[in-house]
């Protein structure tokens, strides 16, 4: 397993997370423990959670997966050698008014989270806490671009950080970063960060998988340039990369067979940008989940790849993909696809 710095810190992450969100839902708390133990004995030592999951989010399942992870880490002990991160639900316009009745990104909202997500995974501090979302109109969660931006009484960026340097500096967070941000979001917290002396980020997660490499256009000078990581999630594009929908081996108990409505991967051009990855990894050798996840693991801009799985079969060939290098011949066909259908699934 390679590790790498996160943002400016002192925390060494595996070069794969494991992702959470299908555990009090699509997994068993039985099933969450085995991937658990399985992907820290392979090296893994980077867990991604949030306040949300499990996911799709609903009332009755809010707060599943930290609780499993925190049954999880009280029975096996050794919390000093697990990187976690979770996130706080921000602003929404009635999407998830199951969470403190419509949740914002604010001092008393965010206390109250923060402290139960603690709770929930039975532990005194976490690694990073992340905005999962923005707070403000913006363009994320798929959406191209912005015509307009309304007056909302939303909280600014500014109130958001500085009660999040306020959990670094109580101890409860060791390291902050965000979720599904713009780069002019990511400037943001950055220069206010160095105006107040407030804690500075040190990750994003956003998606960035073939289907999805708008995190290339902006983001990734910035990453570089900052050094604020990529958290890639969705590498392999809710599975669709893997190829099992196109071939017919997904199960009826896969995501968009039992969720019709996550089809952010599904259109037109992105099955057929599908159908050429799949082809060009088994022209060399290679299983297409693997390709995709090496991709995403070899971009300099990235410092960790959240990988879900539902199987333990998938999970060690998503884990396995850490010793995957691509030729250049392979990574020049990769751009040429991309050229072919430039970012299909937003």
């Amino acid at each position: 397993m390679q590790y790498r710095t996160l943002g400016h810190s002192s925390i060494e992450v595996s070069v794969i997370c494991l992702g959470s969100m299908t555990w009090g839902e699509q997994n068993s708390e039985a099933d969450a423990f085995a991937q658990l133990d399985h992907a820290i004995a392979e090296g893994v030592n980077f867990i991604d959670t949030a306040e949300l999951y499990s996911i799709p989010p609903r009332a009755d399942t809010y707060g599943a997966t930290e609780t499993i992870i925190g049954r999880w880490l009280a029975s096996r002990g050794g919390r000093e050698r697990i990187v976690l991160a979770s996130k706080v639900a921000g602003n929404t316009s009635g999407w998830v008014s199951h969470i403190r009745g419509g949740p914002r990104l604010n001092r008393q909202q965010m206390t109250a989270a923060l402290e139960a997500s603690l709770r929930r995974l039975q532990t005194d501090y976490l690694d990073l806490y992340q905005i999962h979302w923005p707070a403000r109109t913006t363009n994320y969660f798929g959406e191209r671009g912005l015509s307009e931006i309304e007056d909302e009484s939303v909280e600014s960026i500014g109130e958001t950080l500085e009660v999040l340097d306020g959990f670094v500096r109580d101890g409860k967070v060791r390291q902050i970063g965000v979720s599904n941000e713009t780069p002019w979001g990511m400037m943001q917290y950055l220069c206010l960060a160095e105006k107040h002396g407030w804690a500075r980020i040190v990750s994003i997660q956003n998606p960035y998988n073939l289907l999805n490499r708008l995190f290339e256009v902006g983001l990734s000078e910035i990453s570089l340039r900052e050094n604020v990581g990529l958290l890639a999630y969705s590498p392999l594009g809710f599975g669709v990369l893997s190829g099992k929908y196109l071939d017919g081996s997904a199960t009826p108990r896969s995501r968009l067979h039992l969720f019709s409505e996550y089809r952010r991967y599904s259109g037109d051009n992105a099955e057929k940008a599908t159908r050429a990855y799949v082809a060009l990894a088994r022209d060399h050798g290679l299983s297409p989940a693997q390709m995709a996840l090496a991709f995403v693991n070899t971009r300099a801009f990235v410092t960790s790849t959240i990988i879900g799985a539902t199987t333990m079969a998938q999970l060690r060939e998503n884990i396995a993909s850490a010793n995957i290098e691509l030729s250049a011949e392979l990574l020049a066909e990769i751009d040429r696809i991309h050229a072919d259908y430039p970012d299909p699934a937003p």
